[in-house]
C-alpha cells in the first residue's frame, strides 16, 4: 500500500496505528506513515522527532509500540572516576542522559574528588528481583498449611521444577509469604543473572502460582503482581528487604582534598548532611536519606538502556558523612534496591548499548551476572560522586552561584 493511502485511511479511522506495519514493505515506513498521520491529525509539526538512529526493524519489534521517531536527550559525561570495587575496578567515564543544567559538572566534580582520595570501595551486598503474586485461600486453615508446605524441601522442589521449565538462565532463591486475612502474597525471589529480570521472573511466578492453585484446591489465583513486589512504586519492603543489585559504594577523603575541592571542612558537610539528609528526610517521612541520587539513577538509567521508572527504587538511598578519628571525611551511599541489567529491555538500543560499552558492562558477564553487578558499583559510585559534590556546594553556599551558571 503507498504511503498516501496508509495516512488516509489512518486519518479517517480505517487502519489503527497498530496495524500499520502489515501494510508496509519495512518498519521504518510505518514509523514515517504513522508520524505523517499524527501531524495531519494534530496539525503539528513532528520534523525533529522524526529524526532518530536507532534501528527501526528491531526496536520496534521489542522496545516500543506505534513508532512516530524519538526524542532525544543530551547526553554528557563525568570522569573519570576511580572505582577499587569487586566487578568494577579501574577508572570510568560516566554517561548521564539530562536536560537538568548543572547535574554532569556537579558529579564530574565529585568524580575528580573521588579520584584524588583513592577512589570508591563497593560492594553488592545483595542480588535479586523479586515478584509477589497474591492467592486466596478457602480459611485460615488453608492457609496455614501452604505456609507450611512452602518451608518443606519437598515443595520447594517442585516450585524450583516448575521455574527451570520458564527459563534457562534465572533460578529461584526463595518464597517469602505474607497472609492478610484470607489472602496470602508470596514474594519471590530470583538470581537473575545479567537481566534485569522482570520479564523472566513473572512468567516463571505465573507458572507456579498455576501449580499452588492446582496443589491446594479451593484456592485462586488473583494475580501475578500484587504490589508486594513493589515494582516502581515507593515501598518500605525494598529499602528493609532489598530489589535488585543492594549496592553500597564508600570513601574516605583527607581533610585537605575536602577543602580545597569542596571549599569547605568534613565537619561542615557532616553537619550539614545530618541536617538535610538525616533530620530534613525525617521529617517529611521520606524512604530517601539523600540528597538527590534520583538524579544521577535516572539519568545513567536513560543513558543505558534500563527503565527509568526504577529511579522510584533506585532512589531508596541513604547517604552517610562521618568524621574519622584524625578529622578526615567518611563518605558513603547506601542503594538497597537497584533493579538494573546489562541485557534485555533496552539495552540493545544503539545509543543505549554505546553507553553501557563505554562502561564495559554490554551484554552478559563471565560469570553470570557479573555484568549487572558491575554496574550496580557504578551507578553506586557515580551517586556518591554526585551526593559528595551537592552536598559540599550546599556546606560551601554555592549552589545556587553553581545553578545560576549552568543551570539558567
Amino acid at each position: 500500500m503507498e504511503r498516501e493511502e496508509i495516512v488516509k485511511k489512518l486519518v479517517s479511522g480505517e487502519l489503527k496505528f497498530y496495524q500499520v506495519e502489515e501494510v508496509t514493505a519495512t518498519r521504518k515506513d510505518a514509523v514515517e506513515a504513522r508520524r505523517a498521520a499524527v501531524e495531519a491529525l494534530t496539525g503539528v509539526r513532528l520534523e525533529a522527532v522524526g529524526h532518530y538512529s536507532y534501528d527501526a526493524e528491531t526496536v520496534t519489534k521489542k522496545n516500543i509500540e506505534n513508532a512516530i521517531g524519538a526524542i532525544q536527550v543530551p547526553v554528557g559525561v563525568a570522569g573519570p572516576i576511580r572505582i577499587n570495587g569487586e566487578y568494577a575496578k579501574g577508572n570510568f567515564y560516566i554517561p548521564l542522559a539530562t536536560t537538568e543544567g548543572a547535574l554532569v559538572a556537579s558529579v564530574n566534580r565529585g568524580c575528580s574528588v573521588c579520584t584524588l582520595a583513592g577512589g570508591v570501595n563497593t560492594v553488592v551486598f545483595q542480588d535479586e528481583m523479586t515478584r509477589a503474586p497474591v492467592m486466596t485461600v478457602s480459611s485460615l486453615t488453608q492457609a496455614k498449611e501452604i505456609m507450611d508446605a512452602l518451608k518443606t524441601p519437598e515443595v520447594m522442589a517442585e516450585i524450583r521444577a516448575v521455574v527451570a521449565t520458564t527459563t534457562r538462565h534465572g533460578e529461584l532463591l526463595r518464597v517469602d509469604p505474607y497472609v492478610v486475612g484470607k489472602s496470602i502474597f508470596l514474594r519471590f525471589a530470583y538470581d537473575t543473572k545479567d537481566a534485569m529480570g522482570m520479564n523472566m521472573v513473572t512468567i516463571a511466578s505465573e507458572a507456579v502460582m498455576n501449580l499452588l492453585e492446582n496443589k491446594f484446591p479451593g484456592t485462586r489465583h488473583v494475580t501475578v503482581s500484587s504490589n508486594m513486589c513493589t515494582d516502581k512504586k515507593p515501598a518500605a519492603i525494598n529499602v528493609t528487604e532489598g530489589r535488585g543489585r543492594t549496592t553500597v559504594a564508600e570513601i574516605t577523603i583527607p581533610k585537605d582534598i575536602v577543602a580545597s575541592k569542596l571549599k569547605a571542612t568534613p565537619e561542615r558537610i557532616c553537619y550539614v548532611h545530618y541536617r538535610k539528609n538525616f533530620l530534613g528526610s525525617a521529617r517529611a517521612v521520606s524512604f530517601g536519606f539523600n540528597s538527590h541520587v534520583a538524579n544521577v539513577v535516572a539519568a545513567m538509567y536513560i543513558a543505558c538502556g534500563q527503565d527509568p521508572a526504577h529511579v522510584v527504587e533506585g532512589s531508596n538511598a541513604i547517604t552517610s558523612a562521618e568524621l574519622t578519628e584524625n578529622g578526615d571525611l567518611q563518605f558513603s551511599v547506601s542503594m538497597p534496591s537497584l533493579p538494573l541489567g546489562t541485557v534485555g529491555g533496552g539495552t540493545s538500543v544503539a545509543t543505549q548499548a554505546e553507553c553501557l560499552n563505554l562502561l564495559g558492562v554490554r551484554g552478559g558477564g563471565n560469570p553470570p551476572g557479573s555484568n549487572a553487578r558491575k554496574l550496580a558499583e557504578i551507578v553506586a559510585s557515580a551517586s556518591l560522586a554526585g551526593e559528595l559534590s551537592l552536598i559540599g556546594a550546599q556546606a560551601s553556599h554555592d549552589l545556587a552561584r553553581a545553578h545560576a551558571k549552568y543551570g539558567r
